[in-house]
């Protein structure tokens, strides 16, 4: 049984499933299906990050974290990751490079994340938002971001991920 629930810009299906486990067992199983997203952590020709700012109402709060929006159908990842970032902050990337495919929640949703790291980054234009979007767009040295989510100011769980993958890479 799948259960739609559908906006002019979101999609989710809720899937209801009954399975056999590899042991044998049958059971049931729910969870949710959303198309696959994409995570930025853009950096500027100055090697400041860019970051977003925007309200995040199943938190009820404001959120600051990395630019990222779910891949379209028929369009490559690393052309969503480009698209998302021109879209959200106004900035377009010189180079973009693939780092890693994460399953953020895979006992509740089936998305897969999809990360890039972009650099040279150069404001281009206005941000091209989404009807439901308010988003503020600003710019921090990469020591305060690592340390914002290192002391837990930032939750944002894409944001997190990225965070400490660059990190660990450095």
């Amino acid at each position: 049984m799948t259960r739609q629930i559908e906006e002019p810009a979101r999609r989710i299906d809720v899937i209801h499933e009954t399975v056999r486990l590899p042991d044998g067992t049958e059971t049931e199983f729910d969870y949710a299906s959303e198309s696959s997203a994409v995570v930025v952590l853009p950096f500027t020709t100055e090697n400041e990050v860019i970051l977003i700012e925007e309200w995040r109402q199943a938190v009820k709060r404001t959120n600051r974290g990395l630019p990222a929006g779910s891949v379209e159908p028929g369009e490559d990842r690393e052309r969503a990751a480009r698209r998302e970032l021109a879209e959200e902050t106004g900035y377009e990337a010189g180079e973009i490079e693939y780092v890693r495919s994460v399953e953020p929640a895979n006992g509740l949703l089936d998305s897969v994340h999809h990360y890039f790291v972009a650099h040279d980054c150069e404001p281009t234009g206005k941000q091209e938002l989404d009807f439901n979007e308010s988003i503020r767009v600003e710019t921090t040295d990469w020591e305060t971001l690592e340390r914002a989510v290192f002391e837990g100011e930032i939750r944002d769980g894409r944001t997190v991920t990225g965070v400490l993958s660059h990190s660990f890479e450095r």
